[in-house]
């Protein structure tokens, strides 16, 4: 069993979404509503089911094709704003829908130009209520080790508790060994997070690990004690926390 919190939310679980939920194709925003639903297609995190009536007009473009899916029958949309046009990435739900959701849409998330949350945009997926984030200042010493090589080593990390995923440990700059670090061009996105700014890959005798560690410059408020600092992926090197050498988690779904 893992040491940290599992997610607790059964799939095919619905609840409603009391902020005000934006999408932008091609420059336009092309839904805008405040009776979205949450829906749990797996226990991680849930997806935004939409008001077909919210959508701007036009925008769905049916494509004539009806699936029997989990929730009741739908049928496959395109998506039309201006120039742009993205085939098979919306599903229409009809009359036999469950839990509320007939006349609802389910939209590819990445079909879409940006999602917002009242104001603030929203990355890789919509952010589940029962998730929590959490950045702690600590005193607890960390190392950071691969093939017996230190890495980084600090007694003043932030430490980032993120519900479903293992603790998260952000280290100043000063305490990292760059002489191991490899610049690399990844980019991540996390809906609690925001947008990494760098990510670093590790050269050790030889051999190159890719993208083990990343920083986030500019993060969502709730995260501002981790701006600038560095992380390592706890799945793929040795963590040392006060002395003691973690297990490296195993984890259905990781995000750094």
């Amino acid at each position: 069993m893992p040491d940290y919190p599992s997610m607790i939310v059964p799939q095919g679980h619905t609840e409603p979404v009391p902020r005000r939920i934006r999408a932008m194709l091609g420059g336009d925003v092309v839904l805008d509503t405040t009776n979205a639903r949450y829906v749990w297609e797996w226990p991680g995190y849930p997806q935004y089911y939409i008001p077909v009536a919210d959508v701007k007009p036009g925008v769905l473009a049916d494509e004539e094709h009806a699936s029997r899916l989990l929730f009741g029958t739908a049928r496959r949309h395109g998506l039309r704003a201006g120039d742009v046009h993205r085939p098979g990435a919306a599903r229409v739900y009809g009359d036999d829908a469950a839990d509320g959701l007939a006349g609802t849409v389910r939209l590819d998330w990445d079909a879409l130009d940006a999602w917002f949350e009242e104001d603030e945009e929203v990355f890789v997926h919509p952010r589940s209520p029962y998730t929590r984030v959490d950045a702690l200042r600590s005193t607890r010493t960390v190392r950071i080790e691969l093939d017996g090589v230190v890495l980084a080593e600090s007694s003043s990390p932030v430490m980032v508790f993120e519900t479903g995923l293992p603790t998260r440990y952000y280290l100043n700059r000063t305490e990292v060994d760059f002489t191991h670090l490899l610049p690399a061009p990844t980019v991540t996105a996390c809906p609690y997070k925001g947008r990494t700014s760098g990510y670093w890959s590790v050269a050790i005798g030889g051999t190159v690990h890719q993208d083990l560690a990343w920083c986030y410059d500019f993060p969502t408020r709730q995260l501002l004690p981790i701006a600038g600092l560095i992380a390592f992926y706890n799945e793929k090197l040795d963590v040392i926390v006060d002395g003691q050498r973690l297990d490296r988690p195993v984890t259905h779904f990781s995000r750094p």
